[in-house]
């Protein structure tokens, strides 16, 4: 299996429900801003393509998808993502900051659904190619999250709706992430005030060492 392609302006943002990602995202790109293009994304999502199939991922009104319909909806959408958003982004100098990217598969997916990781390591070689320079796992525990998402969404979307367990599921999985590549994943209590988060998340992203 050949070697991802790890580009040095690309930055993902993982962590379970409710943990802030988008706060820290719009952090990241005010403190980028001023330097280059930076270009925020998201996953499933990002092209209109991946969007229309964000939609039939998370609409509680669709039939319940299978574990792998799922996996397979997902990469369906993030390889439109990666060839139409990211990597012309990334090739033309500028930041990219996506909100979920394959970690998350590995985590909703592999240790929530029980799919095997080296069958979602085949789509991603196979069909992504690449990873980022830096993921932030914006960590937070299962039951303070699920308040967070309840008081921002008034109706959840069919993954929100899932049960405790399996919200353990995925965050253990995202754990072992990050405990798998450290020099990646750079955990960060997301229990803390929104604007310490964002601040701790903005000096992981001043320390990468990017060329010029």
């Amino acid at each position: 299996m050949s070697a991802l392609r790890a580009y040095p302006r690309f930055i993902t943002i993982e962590g379970g429900e409710g943990a802030g990602k988008s706060t820290v995202l719009h952090a990241l790109r005010d403190a980028l801003a001023g330097e280059s293009e930076v270009v925020c994304t998201r996953e499933p999502g990002g092209t209109p393509l991946a969007e229309r199939i964000r939609g039939l991922l998370l609409d509680p009104g669709h039939e319940p998808a299978a574990a792998d319909t799922e996996l397979l909806l997902v990469f369906a959408a993030r390889a439109q993502h990666v060839r139409e958003v990211v990597i012309p982004a990334l090739e033309r100098g500028a930041w990219v900051i996506s909100d979920r990217f394959t970690d998350s598969s590995y985590a909703y997916q592999g240790g929530g659904r029980g799919i095997a990781a080296e069958r979602i390591a085949a789509l991603e070689h196979g069909y992504v190619g690449i990873e980022p320079a830096l993921t932030l796992l914006l960590d937070l525990g299962v039951a303070q999250g699920r308040d967070r998402a309840r008081a921002r969404d008034a109706v959840p979307d069919r993954i929100e709706a899932e049960h405790d367990a399996f919200f353990e599921r995925v965050r253990a999985a995202f754990l072992e992430r990050a405990a798998a590549h450290p020099a990646r994943v750079h955990v960060i209590d997301a229990a803390r005030a929104a604007d310490v988060v964002a601040a701790d998340a903005v000096r992981a992203v001043q320390s990468l060492r990017v060329p010029a």
